[in-house]
């Protein structure tokens, strides 16, 4: 087999795209491929911890992040934002071109990240917004976003969306029913779940996995464990989902507390909780569609796209969803306890053998 030498892009807000592409990631790499990981921030450091010397690595910016307290405070922030987004975009593909040129890539995969594409090599963006949901002010531009972002995706083969193409999949609104005319420009892979079911005894009534962008990430934290007191007598596991920080677990408030946990241990407390307390991120959801698990969704603020998917699953009976400024745990917990769980869909495995299928039949890779 043709070993072939990969340019694997990865976003750096929250995790959740590092813990997707690493599936991906280490497909290629079981398949005698080379790959290179461009990425930075906390998804480097993790992406570092769980390959190792497996893959080679560049440190590169990433686009601005413009969180703070308040969902107004976010949107002012990514308005003002844009010009250093579109100048970071175009320096990724300058970089991207000359990085092609010197390495001899075979292939440019891209997740999330518009800049990193390439015209000489084949190209995928791995992208599952493919229309964004807009604040209700600004809802009568949803239609010119979702044209203007189709063409900055113009430049890849395919987008490569990881969801199911029926019924709405995980995603709704996001994937599926859009404005623009998307035919021949994606393809659905599955969803992309980090974790995977175990035959394991459920004896954790709440885990709480806290993740995101900074300083959202800190003010849940904060949220969290000046509340987490009021679930006893429950058994409650917290992950402060810290990778960058040295490992410690203590006990406060009744509950356990991690500074983090790796993919095993994540998987391991993912699989033995009865409820799952979590940001309503995408890759978030995928994972607990993958266990059915019952889940309380508290979206970052500021973030309409976790919003969107709180909203979605929780008027569907999936999950119980509550804003983070409104979160009471002693209230919330018992709602969400209630609920049916996030519907299982086909299993990861059948999604990363669509992606090889793919990316490899256009580099003779296969």
């Amino acid at each position: 087999m043709l070993s072939v030498k990969y340019l694997f892009a990865v976003h750096d807000w929250g995790l959740g795209h590092a813990t997707r592409d690493l599936l991906l990631i280490r497909a290629l790499l079981d398949a005698d491929h080379e790959v290179t990981v461009l990425t930075t921030g906390r998804a480097l450091v993790l992406l570092r911890q769980e390959l190792g010397e497996r893959c080679r690595y560049i440190d590169y910016p990433d686009i601005p992040k413009p969180l703070g307290r308040s969902a107004f405070g976010f949107y002012v922030r990514m308005t003002l934002s844009m010009p250093a987004v579109l100048r970071r975009f175009r320096l990724e593909r300058a970089y991207t071109r000359r990085l092609c040129r010197e390495q001899n890539f075979d292939c440019v995969i891209s997740d999330s990240r518009m800049g990193v594409v390439s015209t000489q090599v084949p190209s995928y963006y791995i992208f599952h917004s493919l229309r964004q949901i807009m604040p209700r002010p600004l809802r009568a531009l949803s239609r010119a976003v979702e044209r203007n972002q189709q063409r900055l995706l113009s430049s890849a083969r395919l987008v490569l969306v990881p969801d199911e193409e029926a019924d709405g999949g995980i995603a709704g609104a996001l994937c599926h029913d859009t404005d623009c005319d998307w035919s021949g420009r994606i393809a659905y892979l599955g969803i992309l779940s980090g974790v995977a079911a175990q035959d394991v005894e459920t004896d954790v009534d709440v885990f709480v996995s806290i993740s995101g962008a900074e300083p959202q990430r800190g003010y849940f934290e904060e949220k969290i464990l000046a509340q987490v007191a009021g679930l006893a007598p429950r058994r409650v596991v917290v992950t402060l989902g810290r990778p960058d920080l040295p490992y410690r677990c203590w006990e406060h408030g009744g509950a356990t507390v991690h500074t983090y946990l790796d993919r095993l241990q994540q998987q391991a407390l993912l699989n033995r909780a009865r409820l799952v307390v979590t940001r309503s991120g995408y890759t978030t959801l995928m994972e607990l569609a993958e266990l059915g698990k019952r889940a309380l969704l508290v979206p970052t603020v500021g973030q309409s796209e976790q919003e969107y998917l709180a909203d979605y699953h929780h008027e569907r009976g999936h999950a119980h969803a509550v804003r983070q400024p409104q979160l009471q745990l002693d209230r919330d917990v018992p709602l969400a306890e209630r609920t049916a769980g996030l519907p299982r869909v086909h299993p990861t495995r059948e999604s990363i053998r669509r992606f090889l299928d793919i990316v490899t039949a256009t580099t003779g890779g296969a």
